[in-house]
C-alpha cells in the first residue's frame, strides 16, 4: 500500500511507525516542511490510559518515551496568598523536542521515508497516486481546507488569550497560580517536562489583555519570532512565580484557542488525524494525546479492515464518541478558566475543589480514591461554613427563601400527561406520593396550567377549577402526612406549544382532532406542523395574568410549600423572553427589558397573592442553543430580573423554545448556565440556584455542590429510573438518613452473591485447601 502522510508532528510520525510496524510492505512517505530539530511549544502530558495503549502497540517507542519522562502526583493550587495541595493526580510529560527524536529515529529504523524541510504536493495529486493520504497538518491543515465542503469544518474561537512559554524553574508538580494584576485577573499553568524545564503558559480574558497586553503586543511577527515585548512584560508580572528563573521562548505569541470540529474527517481516501480533525484545550493536556490515540486508532483498523475505505469508516466510528467526550470535557474546562473571575470570592478549599472538578471529569468520589484527605478536609470545610456536622454536599441542609429543606435534592417537573379534564387522579398521588417517599427535600409536580387553552396536551394537569384544587390538596396532603418533603407546584401556560398530542403518541404534534387555538406574543408557529399562534393583544394578556392570579391563591389554599413559575422550555412566558420568538413592535416586544415585562408582571401578580413565608421561584432557558436567542449573557440579566422582584430561587434549565435548537448534549451540560447565575447573580442577591439537565448520579450532585456550582440539583429521569434514588444515594455513601418507618427494614444494601468467584481447583489442589463435597465421597461411603 502507498500511503502519504502530510505533517510530521506526533500524530503523523507515530501513525507512520505503526502502519510501517503492521505492514512492512506498505511505501510511506512523510512530508514536513521544518527541519527535524525544530519543534514549537515545550513539554507535552500523557495519561496512564495513553501510555498503556502505546506500550502494547510498540515497546520501543514506549520504553524511549520513558527514559524521558517526569513523573509527578501533585497539583498545586497557588491563590489568594495560599497553596492547596491535592495529590494522587499521576502525570507523566516530557519535551516535545525529544518525543518528536524518539519518533524519528523510530521512522528511520523501520524505513519509513521522512522528508524533512520539504513542502508537501497538493493533496488533491496525493490522493489520485496513492492508497491513503493521511492529513496529521495541524490545526491550520491545508488539507481540510481543500476539501472543506466534505470535511464540513467549525473552528470556535473563545474570549481568552494565551502565550506558551517555557522557563528553567522545574516545578515539584502540576502548578496553577492565580494572579490578581493591576489589569486583572491572570492564570499560569505549568507542570514540568524533564530536568531541564516546565512548560509556562499565562492565559487571560481578552478585556484583561486588552488592558495589559495590547498596547505593547506586536502585530506582526516573522515566522518562529517570539514577541519579546509582551515577555518582557510576563516576567515583571510573574517574577514572584519564578523566583529569579528565566522565562523561555520558542515562537511565542499570543493566540486565542479555535475548537476544531468536523462533521466528517474522511474524503476518499483522505483522512484527518490529530488536530487537523479536531482540538481540545490545553487545559486538560489531551492535544498530544488525542493524536497518538488517532495514530493507534488508524493503524489498528488498515491492519485489521479488508480495505482502506472500510479501514477508514471504522476508525471515524471508533475515535469520534472518544474525541466528542474529550471535546466536552475540554470545553468546560476552557470556560471555567474564561470565567475564572468570577470564582475569585470563593475561600481557597471551595476555589481548588472547583478548579479540579472543572472539566467534570474529576469528581467529589474521584478525588476521595485519589487523596482521601484532601476529600475529607473539604467535606469538613463545607459543614464548617453551614454550622453543621459534616456529611456529603448533597445531604447537607439547606433554604429556599423560609423553605427548609433536609436535603439538596429535588424531584424535578416532569410532564406526566395523564391527567384527565386537568385533574390530577391517582396515578398522579402514586407518582408524586412515591417521589417524595424516596427522600428528596423537595418534589416539583409537573406543568400545572392556569386555563384549559394553557395546556400543553389534553392530560396536562391544571388548577382552574374546584375539582382540581381538591385533587391536588389530596396529593399535598399525603406528601406531609407521610414524608418529610416539601411539595412546590410549577405553573405555567402552554402558549403556542399547545393542543398537541401525549408525548408518546407525537411530541409537539397537533392534535389529529378537537385542537383548540394556541396563543403567544407573536404569530410564529412552534413548527411548520404546527398552529400559527394569534397575537396576544393587552386584554388578553391582563386576563391571563389574571389566570395565574387565581390559581396561584388555589394552589395555597391546596398546601403546596413552594411555587414555580414556569418561564422556559418555549411556553407562554419563555416565549415572550425570547427574540426568536417575540417579534412584537409595542412595550412587550424588541429590547430585553420590554420582553422581560409581561414575565415579571405575572410574577409580581402571583408573588403578591402567595403567602409571604413561602417562597416563589422561577424556572428559565438560560439558552435557546440557536443564534440570535437567548445566551448566557442574556441569562444572567433575566435572572437578576427576577431576583430584583423577589424571586427565592432560579431553577437553570436551556432550550426547547425553537424546534431548530441545536443543543450540545452531555453528561450534566446545563450545568455552566446555572454555576454562572449562581457566582453572578445568586450570591450577590442570596437567591438559591437549582442546576438541571442530565445529572443522574449522586457523586455529580456532590461535585457541583462542592464546587459552588449551584445550591440544590433537580432530578429528573433517574427519578424516574428509581423513585428511591435519594434512599439509595444515601445508602450507596453510608450515610444514615430516616427511611419511611414502613421501609426502615430495607435501608440496608441488599446482600449479593460471589462476585469473586471460587478459586480454580488447581490452585486448591497446590495449596491443599478444601475440597468439594463430590471429591470426598469414596465408593460405599455415604454421600
Amino acid at each position: 500500500m502507498r500511503i502519504s502522510v502530510l505533517g510530521g508532528g506526533p500524530a503523523g510520525l507515530y501513525f507512520a511507525v505503526l502502519a510501517k510496524q503492521l505492514g512492512p510492505g506498505h511505501e510511506i512517505t512523510v512530508w514536513e516542511r521544518n527541519a527535524p530539530d525544530d519543534t514549537f511549544g515545550f513539554g507535552v502530558v500523557f495519561s496512564d490510559e495513553t501510555l498503556g495503549g502505546i506500550e502494547h502497540a510498540d515497546e520501543h517507542v514506549h520504553e524511549a518515551m520513558s527514559r524521558e519522562f517526569a513523573r509527578w502526583d501533585d497539583i498545586d493550587v497557588h491563590y489568594r496568598g495560599t497553596v492547596t495541595t491535592s495529590g494522587g493526580h499521576g502525570f507523566a510529560a516530557m519535551s516535545r523536542k525529544r518525543l518528536l527524536a524518539i519518533l524519528q529515529q523510530r521512522c528511520h529504523e523501520l524505513g519509513v521515508d521522512v522528508r524533512f524541510r520539504t513542502g508537501a504536493p497538493d493533496v488533491a495529486g496525493l490522493a489520485r497516486e496513492h492508497d491513503l493520504v493521511v492529513a496529521a497538518d495541524g490545526l491550520n491543515s491545508a488539507a481540510r481546507a481543500r476539501f472543506a465542503e466534505t470535511f464540513a469544518p467549525d473552528v470556535e474561537t473563545r474570549r481568552c488569550r494565551y502565550i506558551w512559554l517555557g522557563t528553567d524553574l522545574v516545578f515539584d508538580a502540576f502548578k496553577f497560580h492565580v494572579l490578581e494584576t493591576p489589569h486583572g485577573i491572570m492564570q499560569i499553568h505549568g507542570y514540568p517536562y524533564g530536568r531541564e524545564g516546565s512548560t509556562f503558559i499565562l492565559e487571560l480574558h481578552e478585556d484583561v489583555w486588552q488592558r495589559a497586553f495590547a498596547p505593547i503586543a506586536a502585530t506582526e511577527l516573522a515566522p518562529g519570532e517570539s514577541d519579546e515585548k509582551s515577555i518582557e512584560l510576563i516576567r515583571e508580572l510573574c517574577a514572584e512565580v519564578l523566583d529569579g528563573h528565566r522565562v523561555l521562548a520558542n515562537n511565542s505569541r499570543w493566540a486565542t484557542f479555535g475548537t476544531v470540529r468536523c462533521e466528517r474527517w474522511v474524503h476518499e481516501n483522505v483522512v484527518l488525524l490529530g488536530d487537523a480533525a479536531h482540538t481540545a484545550h490545553f487545559s486538560i493536556g489531551s492535544g498530544t494525546k488525542l493524536a497518538m490515540e488517532d495514530a493507534l486508532a488508524l493503524a489498528a483498523c488498515l491492519h485489521e479492515q479488508p480495505s482502506v475505505a472500510e479501514a477508514l469508516g471504522a476508525y471515524e466510528r471508533e475515535r469520534r464518541p472518544v474525541v466528542a467526550s474529550t471535546q466536552r470535557a475540554a470545553q468546560a474546562s476552557l470556560e471555567w478558566f474564561e470565567n475564572l473571575a468570577q470564582y475569585t470570592r470563593q475561600e481557597p478549599e471551595q476555589f481548588t475543589f472547583n478548579l479540579l472538578t472543572r472539566s467534570r471529569r474529576v469528581t467529589y468520589d474521584n478525588l476521595k480514591l485519589r487523596d482521601r484527605e484532601f476529600a475529607a478536609a473539604l467535606d469538613e470545610w463545607f459543614a464548617g461554613t453551614l454550622g453543621t456536622t459534616v456529611a456529603p454536599p448533597m445531604f447537607q441542609p439547606v433554604r429556599i427563601g423560609e423553605l427548609p429543606l433536609a436535603n439538596r435534592i429535588v424531584v424535578s417537573p416532569m410532564d406526566m400527561y395523564s391527567a384527565v379534564d386537568g385533574v390530577p387522579g391517582e396515578f398522579h398521588l402514586v407518582h408524586l406520593g412515591g417521589k417524595a417517599l424516596g427522600g428528596a427535600g423537595l418534589v416539583m409536580s409537573e406543568m400545572v396550567c392556569v386555563s384549559a387553552e394553557g395546556r400543553i396536551t389534553p392530560g396536562c394537569p391544571g388548577l382552574y377549577t374546584e375539582e382540581q384544587e381538591r385533587a391536588w390538596a389530596r396529593v399535598v396532603g399525603f406528601v406531609h402526612d407521610h414524608t418529610p418533603a416539601k411539595i412546590g407546584l410549577q405553573l405555567g401556560h402552554s402558549g403556542r406549544k399547545g393542543s398537541t398530542r401525549l408525548m408518546w403518541e407525537g411530541m409537539d404534534e397537533p392534535l389529529p382532532e378537537g385542537n383548540w387555538a394556541v396563543c403567544g406574543p407573536s404569530p410564529l408557529p412552534y413548527s411548520a406542523k404546527n398552529q400559527t399562534p394569534r397575537e396576544l393583544g393587552a386584554a388578553e394578556l391582563a386576563e391571563i395574568r389574571e389566570q395565574f392570579v387565581t390559581s396561584a391563591r388555589a394552589a395555597a389554599r391546596a398546601g403546596f410549600d413552594l411555587l414555580e413559575l414556569h418561564c422556559a422550555h418555549g411556553y407562554l412566558l419563555s416565549s415572550f423572553l425570547s427574540p426568536l420568538t417575540n417579534h412584537r413592535a409595542d412595550e412587550y416586544g424588541g429590547s430585553p427589558e420590554n420582553r422581560l415585562r409581561f414575565p415579571l408582571e405575572v410574577f409580581d401578580a402571583v408573588r403578591a397573592v402567595w403567602p409571604s413565608d413561602r417562597p416563589v421561584t422561577v424556572r428559565i432557558s438560560a439558552t435557546d442553543w440557536h443564534d440570535g436567542g437567548i445566551g448566557a449573557d442574556e441569562a444572567v440579566a433575566v435572572a437578576r430580573a427576577f431576583a430584583e422582584h423577589g424571586a427565592a430561587a432560579i431553577d437553570v434549565s436551556t432550550g426547547q423554545v425553537v424546534s431548530e435548537e441545536r443543543p450540545r448534549f452531555g453528561r450534566s451540560y446545563q450545568t455552566p448556565y446555572a454555576d454562572r447565575i449562581r457566582n453572578e447573580v445568586g450570591l450577590p442577591y442570596g437567591m438559591a440556584v437549582i442546576a438541571v439537565g442530565a445529572i443522574s448520579s449522586y457523586d455529580d450532585v456532590n461535585s457541583l455542590l462542592l464546587a459552588g456550582r449551584a445550591d440544590l440539583c433537580a432530578i429528573g429521569r433517574s427519578h424516574l429510573y428509581d423513585p428511591q434514588w435519594t434512599l439509595h444515594a444515601a445508602a450507596e455513601q453510608e450515610y444514615p438518613v430516616a427511611w419511611p418507618q414502613p421501609w426502615a427494614a430495607g435501608k440496608r444494601k441488599p446482600q449479593t452473591g460471589r462476585t469473586d468467584g471460587p478459586e480454580p481447583r488447581l490452585e486448591l489442589v497446590r495449596t491443599g485447601g478444601p475440597r468439594t463435597a463430590h471429591a470426598r465421597w469414596r465408593p460405599g461411603g455415604d454421600r
